[in-house]
């Protein structure tokens, strides 16, 4: 009787704890990424970047107090960082259809319920050898929010890359994979929450794909795309996710605090917990894997940090949204197969969508070689295709 009341009195406390934390006061501003060009002006290279900040509040206005920008240089091959390159910065916000310049003093913006404020920056660079030195640049924006919640700070990254609007090289490796299947791996550049994923797919693919082919994207690619990353930073784990993720193995993503606070996030404490006794009761008959049939596909998505390729390794990714949908859309253009797939180096394949469920088995028997591979090879799409 004793245990039924703990139960009982534990189970209240979890719901409760819950409820607390989906109705606690949060911020429902979000930063998005709209789009960004270069231009050479005046002699120098002009790198113009948008962006928008949304308030998704139905009620509450909400100040951003200050925003900082900074910028990482890296090279594609060995990703190295280049360091004192000068620019000159420029940040603008448009208000009633009128742009306004900062000259350099972000003012306390108050952004309504159910509005948005638009952000342009501009970079001037002096150096004439910019687009040989660099390719990429990882542009880092922190913000502060402050309201009802009271204030917290955040950290977005975006991916820009400088060869976008060069000719991509179409670059393939073949692989065989047994008697009846290879291979096709397809080398893309570092994707970023610029590129539309089905765009950026049918471009890649162009002159590529054959009839019969069936394509696979890896789901931390096209999740990066949709832009379904967060910093560490902006979490603010509590007592329950350092304490359930001591329950897992060391390098699970919801072994620290920050994965399991995502989990936490998106499915709650009570799910997570009621999941972790259901497992390890099942366990002890030798059943596996029920802690992740029970939390469902959140919890076996998460990548924490180091899960993925520079820059992406100081994020957690998490799993693609509309992953049907977009199968469906590159199929249908492309007519061929499409899969999205989470394959890793120990045989896991998992068919997380495809537009043709009867590709499934095919892949999962020919991809536990695992063609695209889980280091740098940054070939995140993959043709399997019946050897002539």
């Amino acid at each position: 009787m004793l245990l039924i009341n703990f139960l009982i009195i534990l189970l209240i406390f979890l719901i409760l704890s819950d409820l607390y934390i989906k109705n606690s006061p949060k911020s429902k501003l979000v930063l998005l990424p709209i789009n960004y060009k270069i231009k050479k002006k005046d002699g120098l290279n002009e790198l113009i970047i948008d962006l928008k900040i949304t308030n998704n509040s139905k009620t509450k206005e909400t100040m951003v107090t200050n925003i900082n920008f900074e910028l990482d240089f890296f090279k594609s091959k060995g990703n190295e960082f280049f360091q004192n390159l000068n620019y000159q910065e420029d940040i603008y916000i448009y208000e009633n259809n009128k742009e306004k310049n900062l000259n350099n003093y972000w003012p306390t913006t108050i952004i309504k319920s159910n509005s948005e404020l638009f952000i342009r920056v501009i970079y001037k660079f002096n150096n004439t050898n910019f687009r040989k030195k660099i390719k990429y640049i990882w542009l880092k924006v922190l913000w502060e929010k402050y309201g009802h919640f009271g204030i917290s700070k955040r950290k977005d990254c975006l991916l820009i890359n400088l060869d976008s609007q060069k000719q991509r090289l179409n670059e393939i490796f073949e692989i065989p994979i047994n008697n009846k299947y290879n291979a096709i791996a397809i080398k893309t550049d570092l994707l970023g929450c610029f590129d539309d994923p089905v765009k950026t797919v049918l471009e890649y693919c162009k002159g590529i794909v054959e009839k019969n082919d069936i394509l696979t994207i890896g789901e931390s690619p096209l999740a990066i795309m949709q832009n379904r990353y967060i910093s560490p930073q902006n979490l603010e784990y509590s007592l329950f996710s350092k304490t359930l993720c001591y329950f897992f193995h060391p390098t699970s993503s919801l072994a620290t605090a920050c994965g399991m606070q995502l989990l936490i996030n998106k499915i709650g404490v009570t799910r997570i917990s009621f999941a972790l006794v259901i497992g390890f009761l099942f366990k002890l008959f030798g059943i596996k894997g029920i802690f992740y049939r029970l939390t469902g596909s959140e919890s076996s998505l998460i990548d924490d940090i180091s899960g993925t390729v520079t820059p992406y390794d100081k994020s957690i990714v998490m799993g693609p949204l509309n992953s049907d949908l977009f199968c469906k859309e590159v199929s249908k253009y492309l007519n061929i197969d499409v899969a999205v797939v989470d394959v890793n180096d120990i045989g896991g394949v998992k068919v997380l969508a495809s537009s043709n469920k009867k590709v499934n088995k095919i892949l999962k028997r020919n991809l536990i070689s695992n063609p695209a591979g889980n280091g740098d090879e940054k070939t995140p799409i993959v043709l399997i295709r019946k050897k002539k």
